[in-house]
């Protein structure tokens, strides 16, 4: 179908369900008198006028100030279109069982008798435009016989871009049209919806995402990632290694299968928390749908995180202030707190360190009163980032997402466990992660991040230095200042031969400590 005559398809059949909502809505035995007379009211009502009138200035920079925050602030609203998404997955209708074979057929290229012995047509999850099916391979791949087949439906693909299309077109038309809306930038605001939805129907870069978190946790014993079959992944199919889970949130069949539900909730807060601030590469959507159990003998009790679509990422310095950050604040140390809030450039230059410290210490000091089993870690974690509000500050969306999953983790936990010490827990690990930051290990990490800097650098140093000696010799002026000159060459050479040997022995001692401890 053309895509003018979609647009035009999809915005009539908005407007005509519209108008039948109203219809609907009228009385069964006179339906049309009704309609004409509260068009009729709303056009007589002096009050109604006034009410309008008065309303919209209101509820101008209302929605105005709405839409700046989600241009500037997406991932506030991302959550939400996701839930949404999510709550709508069993209404959706899966492929027949003939359909779901061609399908499949079409997306390996290949009769799919020439892949597999056997595969259930019948999908185990039909989600959002997506559905997943098991099968077993006719040969193993890296030991895995058993997958799973995570299948896009693509008509349904088709459609969601259409209607992601269609607003698009709405929101440039708007722009042309209104100022306010080329203010709000709404063009901008329905690309990154765009942009956001179809990254979840991006199975290549899911299949990544799988990949490297289970490169993060390779040979952890809390917890499995799935090994992708990389040469049966298409644009429309994911297939990965089966596991036989059980939702976090299945108590009974944990129970059931004689699964330590107080290890567990601990697994889940530890690894979240790991997964976010020590890898940087975590879960943005968390939430229960997407943690499950392994009940196979090999694994029985490892967390299994699911859905990859929907990934972020921290930058090093994000990283390292929320770790050295939210450890100041559980040593209740507001004043490294705040310097690390100026540092990180989260308040104005001219913020009062003071001041900021009083709002951290007002805002935190409720929660270190409160009972141990009362407090929350993911709540105190909200104010080491929402307290530069108050200063015109902002902290990154990263930041706040990272938040916002480690707080749904902590949710799980306790429903899992209620007498979970999620507080300790997230300090210990923290604490942990800011310990390796700064001791050798880290010192290592940022010489290792420099040498790349230095190897284009060191090579330019005698040029500079003859650069600076040519640059000095063309100041001197007299006889005694190009002996002064001479004198200092002599002594720079000196510093530099010594310095040099330093770096000879301080080398071999990094070297041979390296040695050390790696043994």
């Amino acid at each position: 179908m053309p895509p003018l005559f979609r647009r035009l398809l999809l915005l009539y059949h908005a407007l005509r369900y519209g108008a039948r909502l109203l219809w609907l809505a009228a009385p069964s035995d006179r339906k049309l008198h009704w309609m004409i007379e509260l068009v009729g009211r709303v056009h007589a009502s002096a009050d109604s006028a006034r009410s309008v009138h008065g309303l919209l200035p209101a509820l101008g920079p209302l929605a105005g100030r709405f839409a700046k925050t989600l241009v500037e602030r997406p991932e506030l609203a991302n959550a939400t279109l996701h839930d949404a998404i999510d709550a709508v997955d069993h209404l959706e209708t899966p492929l027949p069982p003939r359909e779901s074979e061609e399908a499949l057929a079409r997306a390996f290229g290949r009769p799919l008798a020439t892949l597999f012995s056997a595969v259930d047509l019948v999908p185990v999850r039909s989600g959002f435009a997506e559905q997943t099916h098991f099968a077993r391979l006719i040969m193993p791949v890296n030991g895995h016989r058993e997958v799973a087949i995570k299948l896009l439906r693509a008509g349904q693909l088709q459609q969601i871009g259409d209607e992601l299309a269609l607003l698009r077109w709405v929101a440039r038309w708007l722009e042309k049209v209104s100022g306010t809306a080329r203010r709000l930038r709404l063009r901008a605001l329905a690309q990154t919806f765009t942009d956001d939805i179809l990254r979840r129907f991006d199975l290549r870069a899911e299949a990544a995402n799988l990949s490297q978190t289970g490169h993060h946790f390779d040979g952890d014993t809390r917890i499995v990632v799935p090994n992708v079959i990389w040469d049966l992944c298409t644009p429309l199919t994911l297939t990965m290694q089966r596991i036989d889970t059980l939702p976090a949130s299945d108590l009974s069949g944990l129970h059931a299968h004689h699964v330590k539900l107080a290890p567990l909730a601990a697994h889940i807060v530890e690894v979240v928390t790991e997964q976010a601030f020590e890898h940087g590469f975590f879960h943005a959507t968390l939430d229960a749908r997407r943690v499950r159990v392994s009940i196979e003998p090999d694994s029985l009790g490892r967390l299994v995180l699911a859905e990859f679509s929907i990934m972020s990422s921290l930058s090093t310095g994000e990283r390292e202030f929320f770790v050295h950050g939210a450890t100041a604040l559980f040593e209740q140390d507001y004043g490294r707190l705040a310097e690390l809030h100026r540092d990180a450039g989260h308040v104005p230059h001219d913020t009062r360190a003071e001041l900021l410290e009083a709002e951290l210490r007002t805002r935190a000091e409720a929660h270190f009163a409160a009972a141990p089993e009362d407090r929350s870690a993911g709540s105190l974690f909200h104010h080491l980032l929402h307290a530069v509000h108050p200063f015109d500050g902002t902290v990154s969306s990263r930041l706040a997402t990272a938040q916002r999953s480690f707080q749904q983790a902590e949710m799980l936990a306790r429903a899992l466990h209620p007498g979970v010490d999620t507080w300790n827990i997230a300090r210990g690990v923290l604490a942990d992660i800011a310990r390796r930051d700064v001791d050798h290990r880290g010192w290592f990490k940022r010489i290792s991040r420099e040498l790349p800097h230095l190897a284009h650098m060191l090579p330019r140093v005698p040029q500079l230095a003859v650069r600076y000696l040519q640059h000095e010799h063309d100041r001197a002026r007299s006889p005694g200042q190009n002996a002064r000159l001479l004198a200092e060459i002599g002594r720079e050479y000196r510093r530099t031969r010594a310095l040099l040997w330093a770096c000879v022995l301080c080398g071999g001692v990094l070297g041979a400590g390296t040695v050390l401890l790696m043994w």
